[in-house]
Order: structure tokens, then sequence, then C-alpha cells
């Protein structure tokens, strides 16, 4: 039974809706009533229409924000390496924005601002696994129709993200499943998995499903110089997992395509001579070549075997929750996560070591998510990946331009540490100026930038 002014009520409502989540305090002094009389007027709504989260002080209240027209939590639950899953969280979309979301005790890494679990938008472990990128648009533009939500990924609300993934996130990075119906289709899945690809038929069904990607979203390169890509399952008796990423380069003979497909042959080249660095190693990879095209296959480092997930996050979404900065140099960002206690010392010179190699292998697109970590307290860097010398990309309209490499030299504290990266990047340049499957102009750059370091490093 209701047992206030309903008038306050109605002015309580307003204010919840208009405002993200408040206080006692700040309810209190914009309804002209004391802290009793806030918790009377919020225990006289609707039941479930209130979300309340934080001890004494630190209590704040919002209104529920419907998804799709319902006001229910939204379970979240994880898989474990040995393919069972749990419920690890709810997630409740607030009012005018934001969401509730608690993730104390649950191994995830939680900024002080959100102990509570309030997040002004999503919370970045839901923010890390909604589609994005080629394979997020590809997706996407499959999807979109059924979903009601727009054909670009880009274009989404948070709220949209949170749909999709309700729907159909059930093979999202990491170990994490938004919403029941997501969980169905992992569960259906996992009781009945689709037969991964005999060996002997792969090259075969990935020039198929290269075709399908192509005319879904498009083919080539994006201007950033993203490769086309798909995912898939395949049977090799040695991989740790059947599950890979497939990227590819056009079919055609255009002095592009046979730089794109070069790329790819350095990549795995590039991902083979980063095993001598500090760290966990790179993700396995391999080529092949089929139907023109040339493939990297690129094993997924959040998969164990068949069903097994590990929780993962990349530096793009840790830097956005925790440090805030605009910086892009990754040894810069880990040094603060350190400072965070999130990451121990050995974690920032693994990360620096990597972070001198890509310069010195001309990687010049190493964005803050083409770098992830095994989430816990501590995070552990995850298996190197994305690994190229996309200096020597072509442009955007498919020219390929003659382009110097000039690398960066270390201040006198990094000496020892770019000098380990050196050598990594010379055993890499050195293999690209051998490998058959690169076209000679590139196996020339290859053997005149490995004089150049060598020359360098004897100087530094």
């Amino acid at each position: 039974m209701r047992t206030t002014d309903p008038l306050l009520r109605e002015k309580l409502v307003r204010i919840l809706r208009l405002r993200p989540r408040q206080g006692t305090t700040e309810l209190a002094t914009a309804l002209g009533v004391s802290g009793q009389t806030v918790r009377r007027l919020l225990g006289d709504l609707p039941d479930g229409s209130v979300l309340a989260a934080g001890r004494t002080r630190r209590a704040c209240y919002a209104l529920r924000r419907p998804l799709r027209g319902t006001l229910a939590d939204t379970p979240v639950y994880r898989v474990d390496r040995n393919g069972n899953a749990a419920p690890l969280a709810t997630l409740a979309l607030a009012a005018p924005q934001g969401s509730l979301m608690p993730l104390a005790g649950t191994g995830w890494p939680v900024p002080a601002e959100s102990r509570d679990g309030w997040w002004d938008g999503l919370p970045y472990p839901v923010l890390a696994i909604r589609p994005q990128g080629y394979l997020g648009r590809q997706f996407a533009r499959a999807e979109h129709k059924a979903l009601g939500v727009a054909a670009d990924p880009e274009e989404w609300s948070d709220d949209d993200i949170v749909w999709v993934l309700s729907q159909r996130g059930a093979d999202a990075p990491g170990n994490l499943i938004i919403g029941d119906a997501a969980y169905e289709r992992w569960l259906e899945a996992k009781v009945r998995p689709p037969a991964p690809l005999p060996e002997q038929g792969i090259p075969a069904a990935y020039a198929a499903r290269a075709e399908d990607a192509v005319a879904l979203v498009g083919g080539g390169s994006s201007a950033a110089g993203e490769f086309p890509k798909f995912g898939a399952a395949r049977e090799i008796p040695d991989a740790a997992t059947p599950h890979v990423l497939v990227k590819f380069s056009g079919a055609g003979v255009s002095a592009a395509e046979r730089r794109w497909a070069d790329l790819l042959v350095c990549e795995h080249l590039a991902l083979a001579s980063s095993a001598r660095l500090p760290g966990p190693g790179p993700a396995r990879s391999r080529t092949l070549e089929c139907a023109g095209r040339t493939f990297i296959e690129v094993e997924r480092f959040d998969r164990i075997g068949e069903h097994g997930r590990l929780p993962v996050c990349d530096l793009d979404h840790l830097q956005g929750a925790f440090v805030g900065s605009r910086t892009t140099a990754w040894p810069d960002i880990a040094a603060r996560l350190a400072g965070m206690g999130l990451l121990e010392a050995n974690g920032i010179a693994e990360v620096e070591h990597l972070w001198w190699y890509g310069r010195l292998i001309a990687n010049s697109d190493m964005h803050l998510g083409n770098l992830s970590f095994h989430v816990g307290q501590p995070l552990r860097l995850a298996p190197t990946y994305d690994m190229l010398p996309m200096m020597y990309a072509p442009l955007p309209g498919g020219e390929v331009p003659a382009r110097e490499f000039a690398p960066d030299l270390p201040l006198p504290a990094q000496r020892t540490t770019w000098l380990a990266a050196c050598a990594a990047a010379i055993e890499f340049w050195t293999a690209a100026a051998a490998d058959t499957r690169i076209s000679e102009p590139f196996r020339a750059i290859g053997r005149r930038n490995a004089e150049l370091l060598d020359d360098v490093a004897g100087k530094v």
C-alpha cells in the first residue's frame, strides 16, 4: 500500500528518468524531503522498477530502462576451460543511461567508480565482445533484419549491443555469454556441434567461405588495412583447439593483391619470430594457398579444445575502463595498469618487447585492439596476433608505393629491450627475404631491412 504523497512520487520518477543514478542525499535535496522519506518513496514504486546498489552513503538508485519491452535482468554466463557454463552476474539497463552489473569477486578487474556495479554506459567486458571490425560487419549484414538493428554495427546503441549479444552472442570473443537465448544457442552447439572441417577438405572449404564473405561484406581491405576474414572450426591432429580465425587475400593478380598476399605470409613469419621474445609467445598460425588466394589461419587463444573458453580483453577496452588517456602507446598504458596493481612488472616488460618488435618490423597498425590480455588479477598478456609490416600495405586505391624503412631508436634505458626486439626483427626480415611464397620485390625489402637493422644494432 502506498503511503507517500503521489505528487512527490511523480517528481521522484521524473528526476530518475532524466538523471543518471542518484544517491539518497541528492534525491532528498531535489525533492526537499528527508532521506527517510526518499526511501519510502522508492519503496512505493512498482516492484522491480528501481535499481539499487551501494552500501550506506554510497547507495544509489535508478529506474530500469527496458530492453525491447522487458525490464528483467539479463543473465551473464561464463564458460570455463572445461566447457562448463555458470552464472557470472546479471546486467540491468538504467534510465536514462548506464547500467548495473556487479563484477566484484568475479575475477574481472573493476574500476573504483564501478565497485558497486554501476557503469556510465555498458560494462567494459560487454563492450569488448560486441560485434566489430570485419567480422562484426559480416555478422551485421547477415543478421540485422532479423534482429531489427542497423546493418552497420558502428551505428548500434548500447541497447542494440545488448539485444544482439543476448540473441546471437553464443560464440563471442572470450568466455562470456549474454542472455538466455544466446546461452541456449551455445548449449545446442555443444550438444550437437557442427563437424569440424577435415584436414584434406580445408583449402576448398576456405576458398568457398572467402567467396561468401566477399559477397556479403565486400572484398579487398579497408582504408586502415583490415583484411577480410571468417571464423572456422577445422580438424588438425596436434591443434590446441579446432577454432580458428582465417584472413585471406584477393584472388586476382594485381600488384595490390600480390602485396596483400605477401603481408599474410609475413604475418605468419612475424608471429614465428616473436616467439623468441619474453611472454606467452604467438598464436599458432599457418598459411595455405587455394583458388588464387593466400590464407593465414590463426588458432583462437580464447578457446581450449572443442568447448573450453578463456576470458580475454583487449587493451582498447582496458584503457577505456581504467586509464582514460588518449595515448596509444602500449607500454605507457601497461605501465598505468601496473601502477593500479592490475599488471605485474614482467607484464610491462613483455609489452615493451612486443611494442619495439612491432616497430622494428614496420608494423604501422599497432592499435589498442591488437593487444589482448587473459583476464584475472593480475592480467596476463595473451599470445601475439595481428603482427605484420603494415607500413608496406597498399593504399586504399590499390597503389603500392615505394616506402623506406627508418627504424626507431631507443633511449638508453630502453637499449636492452630494443636489442632483444631487434634480434627477433632481424630474424623475421631474414626469413621474409628467403621465403619463396613471398614475391621477389618484397623479398628484396626483407633483405634490405635485415641488413639495415643489423647495421643499426651494431651502433646503438
